[in-house]
């Protein structure tokens, strides 16, 4: 296999995703990859917001159990 029939191979196979999905569909390619865009954000923007959760829980967890002093280490 040479390089242009690997390059034929995924032109064909694998960057014409949307394509496809908006023939399948009865879409628009635009309206296709608009889609797979905004849910890229979204999922990035809700990965971040459970982080920034989890570390708040964190913070308060350790507001309210604050570690005392063992009797070994006096």
């Amino acid at each position: 296999m040479n390089i242009e029939q690997i390059k034929y191979f995924f032109a064909k196979h694998g960057f014409n995703v949307s394509t496809r999905v908006a023939d399948k569909f009865g879409m628009q390619v635009s309206n296709v990859r608009l889609f797979f865009i905004y849910a890229s954000f979204a999922t990035l923007g809700i990965s971040f917001i459970a982080y920034l959760i989890m570390a708040f829980a964190l913070r308060i967890k350790d507001f309210f159990y604050q570690k005392r002093p063992s009797v070994f280490d006096l």
